[in-house]
């Protein structure tokens, strides 16, 4: 069994589904990783961290994160499409030329598609449409996963990537309602002040947890996931937002990950809890 994650940016891997894929590749999962740009555009978030001789390098350094990232995952080969972090709309970066979200579209998604045909994945991980979230990156990662689950099998497109292959499944990983509910209140019961208290008061506008979701339990990858984000001291806080819930506390109140299905051609079941489920491994 083989599963492709598609990221816009180094760190993307280890905040979103990583305890997945840990879980999968201790299981005998081929995981492989595109990693759409190198985070150029990205600030020095770790105030440890914010020192010129690194902000000289970040790009750099952000690939090193990135590689022992992965590693600790699990993933057996990244691939880098190599287009420059878009950065957030209206800034400087999101107007440069090489950005990810002025690339071309039918380049950028032969890439894709030639990657596909190479690792012969049965399940991708793309992103949701991030209403909430605008990154220009975010939003072209979700619209070519899009293009990428039909045109991967199409003989008639970019017929010099490769035999076609046919991607049976294609989820999202995604922030819950429910999953954030349950962790806030529990950070309050026990004193502690939650790191979702801003979104508390807006939860009802949110869209409500009536998506096709797959929840794949990850207890025992908490740790694992959280050693991956850790590897991006450029970018994490080690004592901020991705560490203020106890590890001990999401096993015993949300040890999940949840995954909304985009698209399907072996159909869904309500409460499945395996990306892989009704898959047919060639």
């Amino acid at each position: 069994m083989r599963i492709l994650s598609i990221h816009a940016h180094p760190d993307d891997e280890s905040s979103k589904g990583a305890g997945t894929i840990a879980r999968y590749v201790a299981a005998g999962v081929r995981a492989v990783l595109v990693t759409a740009t190198g985070g150029e555009a990205g600030d020095i978030l770790n105030p440890a961290m914010d020192r010129p001789e690194v902000e000289e390098r970040l790009t750099e350094i952000r690939g090193e994160e990135l590689a022992k990232a992965a590693a600790i995952i699990g993933y057996a080969d990244v691939h880098m499409l190599g287009y420059r972090d878009s950065g957030m709309p209206g800034t400087e970066d999101n107007g440069h030329a090489r950005a990810f979200a002025n690339a071309d579209a039918e380049e950028a998604l032969g890439a894709l598609v030639g990657i596909v045909r190479s690792e012969q994945p049965e399940v991708v991980l793309g992103y949701d449409d991030h209403e909430r979230y605008p990154h220009p990156d975010h939003l072209r990662v979700h619209d070519l996963s899009l293009e990428l689950f039909d045109a991967a099998a199409d003989v008639d497109r970019f017929p010099d990537a490769g035999e076609p292959w046919q991607i049976q499944k294609l989820y999202a990983p995604v922030f819950t309602m429910t999953r954030l509910l349950l962790l806030h209140r529990a950070m309050e019961d026990q004193g502690l002040e939650s790191p979702f208290t801003r979104w508390v008061d807006e939860i009802d506008e949110r869209r409500p947890d009536d998506r096709r979701l797959t929840q794949i339990d990850v207890g025992g990858f908490v740790e694992t996931a959280r050693e991956a984000l850790r590897a991006h001291r450029t970018q994490v806080d080690p004592d901020g937002f991705w560490f203020q819930v106890p590890t001990e506390m999401v096993r015993d109140v949300y040890p999940y990950e949840d995954f909304e299905l985009l698209r399907s051609r072996v159909g869904w079941q309500e409460g499945e809890d395996d990306l892989f489920a009704g898959v047919t491994v060639r």
